[in-house]
């Protein structure tokens, strides 16, 4: 779309559905309910969100090229249904509260070539399914690159909070967005209309079925226990459980006065490249408010299922022994730590030293909290994890 400073006709749910018909050729999405999503999604964008036109522009893109990739997935599927009969087994899902380490644990874990990630490229351009030799190489790992190359001249203090390549393990959120029921919109601005349905209201169950058939095309050719990272997955814990019954869960820790400020800086950052506006304090209310539901959600899981349920990992010991708390991992799910995974973990470590795309600067006092005022509130999470904080 052009960038222009003219206020751009509204999208709906109809528009954005014939737009992406219109771009495939194809007409099927699969489950119709994906369309409450996009439905509360566009209307909140429309009246909430409070973007640039420009912004505004780049948002129903984003929505309209996700729907289309949706249907060039469901089209692949009804060619080849056999896939469908493809187990997804014993996948290993990392997450915690955000900025916790789970980036350095995912790509550490991704380097064993025994395993699978969801790559950054593949989230968006998924069909046909990779060859083994396509993974890491080709036109549509180009095309990703392109576009982190050209945001790195523009916007280079994304790449210092997060860095991706166009082949990095993305988040599998982003497996997600196609049931337009994941973080990321919320992230990316100021909706609370589908923030409240999004965290209190939604059936999370669709998005993980989705979720799930699109990993049964994408394995199609190249084999590996598919290895998962989304922080927030502590939401919906229940829903991925119940998909994947035999699910790995490892959850991930960190001083909760670090997380909080690191975590608003990004969503500032984030939200400053479309919004007309953009209140820092309301940031922090609303990210302090998720990650507090994401504890109780966690808490509550491990009340349902038991103590071992989830294995939890401290980012100060990711930082300190990243290759060694990796072991851990293996070795809480009885899985072998070959030598051809150790090696590719140290030649990852040796090419990826902290601060390779620069330091992120981050306050408190900047989103309306004082150091204090965080460890009070966190207090019981930081006790019931073991959780080492500053000072």
């Amino acid at each position: 779309m052009s960038a222009t400073t003219e206020t751009p006709a509204i999208a709906t749910t109809e528009s954005v559905i014939a737009e992406a018909r219109r771009r495939t050729g194809l007409t099927d999405f699969g489950d119709p309910a994906m369309l409450e999503g996009l439905s509360r999604l566009l209307k909140a964008y429309a009246e909430e969100a409070g973007f640039t036109p420009r912004g505004y522009q780049g948002a129903i893109e984003s929505v309209t090229a996700t729907l289309a990739n949706r249907m060039k997935v469901e089209d692949y599927l009804k060619q080849h249904p056999e896939l469908l009969e493809r187990p997804v087994e014993k996948p290993l899902f990392l997450f915690g509260l955000p900025r916790t380490g789970t980036t350095l644990a995912i790509n550490l874990l991704a380097a064993d070539p025994a395993r699978r990630a969801f790559l950054r490229w593949e989230a968006f351009d998924s069909v046909p399914p990779p060859r083994p030799e396509e993974l890491h190489a080709g036109p549509r790992y180009q095309a990703a690159q392109d576009k982190i190359e050209f945001s790195m001249k523009y916007v280079p203090q994304i790449s210092a909070i997060h860095h991706e390549e166009g082949d990095s393990p993305t988040e599998c959120q982003f497996s997600m967005s196609p049931s337009f029921l994941a973080q990321v919109y919320e992230a990316m601005a100021h909706i609370p209309s589908y923030r409240n349905w999004f965290l209190y209201e939604a059936d999370y169950l669709p998005a993980f079925r989705y979720q799930k058939r699109l990993f049964q095309l994408l394995q199609a050719n190249t084999g590996g226990r598919w290895t998962l990272k989304n922080p927030w997955h502590p939401l919906y814990l229940d829903a991925l459980t119940t998909v994947y019954p035999d699910a790995q869960l490892v959850m991930t820790h960190r001083d909760p006065t670090e997380v909080v400020a690191s975590a608003c800086s990004l969503i500032e950052t984030v939200r400053k490249l479309t919004a007309e506006k953009v209140d820092p304090i309301q940031i922090g209310k609303d990210q302090t408010a998720l990650f507090d539901l994401m504890i109780e959600r966690v808490n509550k899981f491990h009340a349902k299922h038991g103590p071992e349920a989830v294995y939890h990992v401290q980012y100060a010991d990711v930082m300190k022994d990243p290759i060694g708390t990796v072991r851990g991992i293996y070795k809480r799910f009885g899985e072998p730590f070959t030598p051809a995974a150790e090696a590719a973990m140290q030649a990852y470590m040796a090419n990826n030293q902290k601060g390779k795309h620069g330091k992120h600067e981050y306050r408190l006092e900047t989103y309306g909290f004082t150091r204090q005022g965080i460890l009070d509130r966190y207090a019981d999470y930081i006790a019931r994890y073991n959780i080492p904080v500053k000072g």
